[in-house]
């Protein structure tokens, strides 16, 4: 099948694209910059805000992979821009396609961060589109190519990981991530909303001791309180501007206890469960850092 999706130059994009490819189907994918030319992929060239453009996207495809979003913004404004009205956009062009979209374990508590409350409104849109939907809600999604945890592994190298107030989290490999967006592509009419994660519950300094053991450092945990993340925060944009990975809006959840995959919310098994152990994607990780242990 043809699958349109949006998002493909970026982290759960690329690694989608492969999936869609290795699956055997044909993927259009939008994109603001020309791309290098790659069998069974045709490069759209245009923008959310570009209905001309969604509508070429679209053309031919049975089903709709809608990843891209802003993840971070100085103000709600750009949350609104890039993850609202982006998602009501490609609503609008995607007609009564299957519509998958990728949202945020943030989303269930919208009153955390801009961020989080971004997304939980573009979940909305899709329920109420009338649409043959299905959103996914990933825990941190990791591996090799993301650019959001690689600060964790490089401050590992050095034996020390700075964290938030104690609490709970699980991550997901890029890759089961990938797997599951295009089954769900596959699986008409099972309208549901999933949250997602490898099923390894650990706390703040579990994680932070195997990401450790992946660059083959014994790190030593140290968790922050709020007031020093926000401090942390400032002085983070103040050194890397909008490249900066800690931000207030981020403070918020970040300070959450419980970023895990209820059970309840778990896809059944028949159709997916995660493969990729966190010990072994973790080591892939670091490898492609080129700081394994």
């Amino acid at each position: 099948m043809i699958l349109a999706l949006t998002g493909g130059t970026g982290f759960v994009g690329r690694a989608t694209i492969e999936r869609a490819l290795a699956a055997g189907h044909y993927v259009r994918a939008l994109t603001r910059r020309p791309q290098p030319p790659r069998a069974g992929v045709t490069w759209v060239n245009g923008a959310l805000d570009d209905a001309a453009s969604l509508t070429e996207l679209v053309s031919g495809a049975v089903a709709v992979i809608h990843i891209a979003g802003v993840v971070n913004a100085p103000d709600r404004a750009g949350f609104i821009t890039g993850n609202i009205d982006g998602t009501r956009q490609m609503i609008a062009a995607s007609g009564s396609r299957r519509f998958v979209h990728v949202s945020s374990l943030s989303a269930r508590e919208p009153d955390l961060s801009n961020y989080g409350w971004s997304k939980r409104e573009a979940e909305e849109l899709v329920v109420a589109s009338g649409a043959d939907w299905a959103i996914v809600r990933p825990s941190g999604v990791y591996g090799p190519g993301d650019t959001e945890m690689r600060d964790l592994f490089r401050l590992a190298r050095y034996g020390l990981a700075l964290l938030p107030p104690p609490g709970k989290v699980s991550l997901i490999h890029v890759d089961d991530l990938a797997r599951l967006l295009v089954l769900l592509a596959e699986a008409p009419e099972q309208r549901a909303m999933f949250e997602v994660d490898d099923g390894e519950v650990l706390t703040h300094a579990a994680l932070s001791a195997a990401i450790g053991r992946a660059v083959g450092r014994r790190v030593v945990p140290l968790h922050l309180p709020a007031s020093l993340l926000r401090l942390g925060a400032r002085l983070d944009g103040a050194v890397r501007g909008t490249g900066a990975k800690l931000t207030a809006d981020r403070v918020g959840y970040l300070t959450h206890p419980d970023w895990t995959a209820r059970a309840e919310y778990r896809p059944p098994a028949a159709l997916w469960t995660p493969t990729i152990p966190l010990a072994d994607g973790l080591a892939g990780t670091a490898r492609s850092y080129g700081i394994a242990g």
